[in-house]
């Protein structure tokens, strides 16, 4: 069976059909290296972990599937585009990249990531955005389309998380409850009804100023290009920023 097919066009293929995980990601880091071609497509791909994990190469990489746990670990510069859904980790301390997804993703999204950024069109599972950090000058970024389950931005120390909700109904809350809880640095911005008691002890609700509209901008505007939404009509959406009430939010469980 023919694995790799090469294109006239800086494309590589890979056919991942029946493909072992570790064999697969060893075969895409063997490509990168020594081809160093614009683009490499996977195909076929039914559940494979790891796949773009550690790769500091820049080069966009496709996948038309569904990639497994950890899409994109510790990954250091390309631009994965996931043409279906993923499932939980993607972007697990990623430091700099894309990871574009045009369906839903799992729980643990962006797990302790330190820059980069991930869009995911649809909803994503629990504890998203947690453990996010910023490192130095970068400053990860993860924008939702939908809504999320519970503990979004749990224990977030850095970077911005942006949901959108645009799958909701009208008077429809967003699902996740335990919003920021333990959050202590980061910004998160949210569209779409929330209520009080869906919001962690520690955080603190504000009004967008000029800054934050410009980063949404920003943000949107490329949410937008990747999955086809006219920017403006997102960016009319009624906002409210949550941000960290302290930086040290248990600090009197353990002092002395």
């Amino acid at each position: 069976m023919e694995r790799v097919i090469l294109g006239n066009n800086g494309t590589i293929t890979i056919d991942a059909d029946g493909l072992f995980y570790k064999d697969l990601n060893k075969l895409l880091k063997d490509i990168v290296l020594a081809h160093k071609p614009d683009k490499v497509k996977i195909i076929n791909v039914y559940g494979q972990r790891y796949i773009g994990t550690n790769l500091n190469q820049k080069v966009k990489v496709e996948i038309l599937g569904t990639p497994g746990n950890d899409l994109g670990a510790f990954m250091n510069g390309p631009i994965i585009e996931v043409f279906g859904n993923a499932q939980d980790g993607s972007g697990n301390t990623m430091n700099e990249g894309e990871i574009i997804v045009h369906g839903n993703a799992g729980d643990i999204l962006g797990i302790s990531a330190r820059g980069g950024e991930i869009y995911v069109k649809g909803n994503v599972g629990y504890r998203v955005g947690i453990h996010m950090k910023e490192y130095q000058q970068k400053k990860p970024v993860l924008v939702i389309g939908g809504t999320a389950q519970d503990f979004l931005g749990e224990y977030m120390s850095g970077g911005i998380l942006i949901m959108l909700g645009i799958n909701l109904r009208e008077n429809e809350n967003h699902k996740a409850n335990f919003i920021g809880t333990g959050m202590h640095g980061g910004i998160i911005y949210l569209s779409g009804k929330v209520q009080d008691h869906q919001l962690g002890k520690e955080v603190g609700i504000l009004e967008l100023n000029d800054d934050d509209k410009a980063l949404l901008l920003k943000y949107i505007n490329k949410f937008a290009t990747y999955f086809n939404y006219e920017t403006d009509e997102l960016l009319n959406r009624n906002f409210i920023k949550l941000y960290p009430k302290s930086l040290r939010p248990y600090g009197k469980l353990y002092a002395y």
